[in-house]
C-alpha cells in the first residue's frame, strides 16, 4: 500500500514527509528531484518569498547507495526564512512581547483563517494559516517527484502548461500536442504554448499587480504512457478520474477540476462528445478523439490523460478587504501576509506531483511487489495480456 504524511509549517523550521511502499531498488535522482523544486517556484507574478528560499530536498531515511531500500523514505526540506521568524514560531517557548508573536486576530476572505480559528478554537489566525499556508505544496512536490521516478521507469511521464490567466485563453488546449507542451522551456514565464497568448497573460497579470490585486487562470495536466487499466469501477472510492479530482481539489485555491472536454461536455450530445474506438494491428485500440480525457468508467483506456485545474485569484490583497477583529468583533481590514499576484505556474508543478501521487498509488496497486523487479515482471505479464487481447 502506497501512503505519505507531510509535517510542516509556512515559516518553521521546514517541512517533512515520510512515504511508504515505494519497492526497493528504485534509482533516486536528487537532480530530477530539485528540478521540479525549483519549477514550482517560478513564473511570472511570484511574490518576494520565492526570492528567500531556495528548496533543495535532502533525503534522510529509506535509501542507501542512491537505491530505495523498501523502508519508509523520509524527505526534508528547510525553510530559510525560518531564521527571520524564530522566535515567533519557537516549538517549546513563547517570546516576551506581543509583538514578536506575530498573533494575527483579522481573517482573510477566501482563506481558510476563519473557518479554521473557529474549528480549532484559536483567536490567532496564525495557528491555522501557517499549516493551510500553500508553502506546504514544496514537500508535497518532493514527493510527487519521487514518484515520477517510478512512473517514469514504466514510460509514465507528465507536465503541465497554462491555458487561461485571467480573461486571456489558449485556444483549444485539448488540442496542444504533447510535444508543443514539452518543448517549453522551466523558465517560460507562464508555461504558455503560444507567445503571443503568453504576453496577453503577462499583461493581465501586470493589470492586475498594478491595483493590488490578483488574478486566476486554469491549468492543463498531461500525462502520457499510461496503460488502459488504472482504477476501476466497481466503487466509487477507486475510481481512478474521482481520485484525480479530489487529489487536484486539495491543491491550494483549486476550485473546480476538468476531465477531458467535461465542462463543454455538459452543453454537448452524446454522439458529438464521445471518443469512437477504432483497432490497428499496429498500435491497437486507439481514439481519434480524447474528450474523455483518458479516463472512461473510472479506469484508464491507454490515450494520454487530460485533467485542468481551475484556480481562483489568491485570497491575500495588498489592498486588503474587510474583515472582523476577533476579539472586539469591530470591522477591520484584513491581515496582510506575503502574496503573489498570480501562482498558476506553480500550481500546475503542483497538479503534476499530486498527479503523479494518484497514479504512483494505482500503479502500485496494480502491479506492485517488493521490489522493482517484481513490479518489472506484473507490469510485463499484463502488457503480454493487453497485446494478445
Amino acid at each position: 500500500m502506497f501512503r505519505f504524511l507531510t509535517a510542516g509549517e509556512s515559516h518553521g523550521r521546514g517541512l517533512v514527509a515520510i512515504i511508504e511502499g515505494l519497492p526497493r531498488g528504485l534509482v533516486v535522482n536528487i537532480e530530477r528531484m530539485n528540478r521540479d523544486m525549483a519549477r514550482r517556484q517560478r513564473g511570472y507574478g511570484r511574490g518576494k518569498r520565492m526570492q528567500i528560499e531556495r528548496d533543495r530536498v535532502e533525503i534522510l531515511t529509506g535509501v542507501r547507495f542512491g537505491e530505495t531500500l523498501g523502508s519508509p523514505v523520509a524527505l526534508w526540506i528547510e525553510n530559510r526564512d525560518f531564521k527571520n521568524w524564530k522566535e515567533s514560531m519557537d516549538a517549546l517557548e513563547a517570546p516576551g512581547s506581543e509583538s514578536a508573536r506575530r498573533q494575527v486576530r483579522h481573517p482573510r476572505p477566501g482563506h481558510a483563517d476563519l473557518a479554521g480559528a473557529l474549528k480549532y478554537d484559536t483567536k490567532d489566525v496564525r495557528n491555522i494559516l501557517e499549516r493551510a499556508s500553500a508553502r506546504e505544496t514544496a514537500v508535497r512536490v518532493a514527493v510527487g517527484a519521487l514518484t515520477r521516478l517510478l512512473l517514469g521507469e514504466f514510460g509514465i511521464e507528465l507536465t503541465s502548461h497554462v491555458v487561461r490567466v485571467g480573461q486571456v485563453a489558449v485556444k483549444d488546449p485539448l488540442g496542444v500536442s504533447w510535444e508543443r507542451i514539452i518543448a517549453l522551456p522551466d523558465d517560460s514565464p507562464l508555461r504558455c504554448v503560444d507567445g503571443r497568448v503568453e504576453r496577453d497573460m503577462m499583461d493581465e497579470v501586470d493589470r492586475a499587480k498594478a491595483n493590488g490585486d490578483t488574478v486566476g487562470g486554469v491549468f492543463q495536466i498531461v500525462v502520457r504512457g499510461v496503460p488502459a487499466g488504472l482504477g476501476s469501477h466497481v466503487h466509487w472510492d477507486r475510481r481512478l478520474d474521482g481520485k484525480l479530482a479530489q487529489a487536484m481539489m486539495s491543491v491550494p485555491a483549486v476550485k473546480a477540476v476538468e476531465i477531458g472536454a467535461g465542462v463543454t461536455g455538459g452543453s454537448s450530445v452524446g454522439s458529438a462528445f464521445q471518443d469512437e474506438i477504432y483497432y490497428a494491428g499496429d498500435r491497437g485500440f486507439y481514439r481519434k478523439s480524447n474528450r474523455s480525457g483518458g479516463i472512461e468508467g473510472g479506469i484508464s483506456n491507454g490515450e494520454e490523460i487530460r485533467v485542468h485545474g481551475f484556480m481562483k485569484p489568491l485570497s491575500t490583497l495588498i489592498r486588503p478587504l474587510n474583515s472582523v477583529d476577533l476579539e472586539s468583533k469591530e470591522v477591520r481590514k484584513a491581515a496582510v501576509e506575503r502574496t503573489d499576484t498570480t501562482a498558476i505556474t506553480a500550481a500546475g508543478v503542483v497538479g503534476e506531483a499530486v498527479t503523479a501521487l494518484v497514479l504512483c498509488e494505482m500503479f502500485l496497486e496494480k502491479f506492485g511487489g517488493d521490489s522493482l523487479e517484481e513490479m518489472r515482471r506484473n507490469y510485463e505479464g499484463y502488457r503480454r495480456q493487453l497485446s494478445d487481447f
